[in-house]
C-alpha cells in the first residue's frame, strides 16, 4: 500500500508539510526545528495520522521525529499496515 506524499504549499512558505491518505486515514509529515521559521520542536520529520471520517486530533507516530523524510514515510506506511489489518 504505497502512499504518495504531496508537499502542501500554503501562505507560510517556510513551513514544510506533506500529506497523503489511504484506506480512510490521513497522514501528515512535518519538519520541525528548534528555532527559526516553521514548526518548533525537536529537529526532524514528525509523522502523524488520523481517521479521515472522524473529527479527531492527529496521533503522532512513535519514533518521531525521524532524521530523514524517508524514515518518516516508512513509519507512515507501517502504521497504515497496522491500521488496516
Amino acid at each position: 500500500m504505497a502512499m504518495e506524499f504531496s508537499r502542501i504549499i500554503g501562505p507560510v512558505e517556510d513551513m514544510e508539510i506533506w500529506n497523503a491518505s489511504s484506506a480512510g486515514f490521513s497522514f501528515v509529515i512535518s519538519y520541525e526545528r528548534r528555532s527559526g521559521p516553521g514548526f518548533h520542536g525537536h529537529t526532524g520529520f514528525v509523522a502523524s495520522w488520523r481517521p479521515i471520517d472522524q473529527n479527531k486530533g492527529a496521533i503522532k507516530i512513535g519514533g518521531s521525529p525521524f532524521k530523514t523524510f524517508a524514515e518518516a514515510e516508512e513509519a507512515c506506511e507501517a502504521m497504515l499496515g497496522h491500521l488496516t489489518r
